[in-house]
Parts: structure tokens; sequence; C-alpha cells
């Protein structure tokens, strides 16, 4: 059982969220879970006491070699390590590496927010406008793994060229604009704007299609199951 398989279930606790862009609240914990900004959604739906890597990250003093530990476990879950980073961001401890963890891609849409999330393993989730959540947790797929390289090598790109936002994390974005959100050792960072412009950007523009290339497979993917 895979640390992160309560992710495809309704969660046992739904806790009350700031950002909420679905109907659903189960939906919107799955939505800010992919940010790993925010531990009590990780440690309200564990039970103590609470097994390694939780028992280093929920407790009130961890020590940086303890977080460096987790980080350079190379079975440690991508969102796992974004959570020691934060944690060890939070002491005033800088990140040994500059490392991208995820990517994460909203489009506000007429009926809502479609949502790609890709992660640094190959696993990612989509949330489609609807609320319907894709899991994939696959990391030996080819053809996906080719894609999330791509993407990846294309955000690196950006992330070399933008800085890190120093302020809580903004709400949702509205009908009509993009956001590029990039999970990054030393903090998040994002762009943002109206869909056609980011499309045509030069510098998000092969990011965005390599997100669109991964979603388009994971959904044709999910409908083949």
């Amino acid at each position: 059982m895979g640390i992160f398989n309560f992710l495809k279930k309704t969660p046992p606790q739904v806790q009350t969220l700031s950002i909420a862009p679905y109907r659903d609240d189960s939906t919107n914990f799955i939505y800010n879970l992919l940010f790993c900004d925010d531990i009590s959604l990780y440690k309200g739906n564990k039970q103590p006491p609470y097994e390694y890597p939780f028992d280093v990250l929920f407790a009130e003093a961890s020590t940086k070699a303890e977080l460096q530990k987790i980080i350079d476990d190379r079975h440690s879950d991508p969102r796992i390590k974004v959570l020691a980073y934060n944690k060890q961001l939070a002491s005033g401890w800088a990140p040994d590496k500059k490392e991208l963890l995820a990517v994460i891609v909203e489009v506000g849409l007429d009926d809502g927010l479609d949502v790609l999330a890709s992660f640094q393993n190959g696993t990612a989730r989509y949330i489609n406008h609807t609320g319907r959540v894709v899991v994939w947790e696959t990391t030996d797929d080819e053809s996906a793994n080719k894609i999330t390289s791509d993407l990846f090598s294309n955000s690196r790109n950006i992330v070399s060229q933008i800085g890190a936002w120093d302020k809580p994390r903004r709400p949702n974005p509205t009908k009509g604009n993009l956001r590029i959100t990039f999970l990054v050792s030393d903090g998040l960072y994002f762009g943002e704007g109206p869909i056609n412009v980011m499309f045509s950007d030069p510098m998000a523009s092969q990011a965005l299609t390599n997100a669109t290339q991964l979603m388009q497979y994971l959904t044709k993917k999910d409908l083949n199951h």
C-alpha cells in the first residue's frame, strides 16, 4: 500500500479549506494536497503513532539532518520531499540543492477548474472541471515518462528565469486564466495569465504543450480501463 493511497477514496476527515474550487469536499481536499503547503491536511488523515517519515514530518522539532534523510531517500515520494523541504525552509535552513519536484497546471474554464499535477517520479493527478479525479501511480510507462521528462526539462528552464513566491498560495485562477506552478526545493514558483497568452508565451508554451499531452494521455488511459 502506498502512503498516498488515501487519495483514491474519500478521506476519513475533510477539513474546512480556504481554497475550494469544487463542489465536493473530498475533491477540494485532493486539490489542496497537491501543493504540499499545508502539513495539517496530511496529519489530519493519519492516526498516531506516526510511522516514518511522518513521525519526522509531524514532529514539533525535527533536525535538518532528519529532514535531509527523507529528501535524500531515492524511494521518497516527491510530495513527501516537498513537505520535508518546506519544513527545512520554515526553520530557516536553505536546501542543499535546487530540485524541481512537481509541476501543476490549473486552467479556469467556463464550467470549472481543470488541474494537472505531474510529479518528479512520473506519478500524476488530473482533476477534471466536473470533479472527476484521475490517479496515475504508474512509474514505468515509457510514453508517460517521456512526456513527463520533457515537461520537467522545459519547466526547469522557466524556474531558472523567475523567482520564488514569498507569500501564501493564491486562490485558484478564475475563468479564462491559466496558472503553472512549480514546487521547488526552495519554494513555490508560478506564472499566470490569460489562457491564450500563456500558451503563446515563449517561456511557458513548451511546458504547457507537454502538460496538455500528459493530460490527454492520462485521460485516454483512464477511459480504456
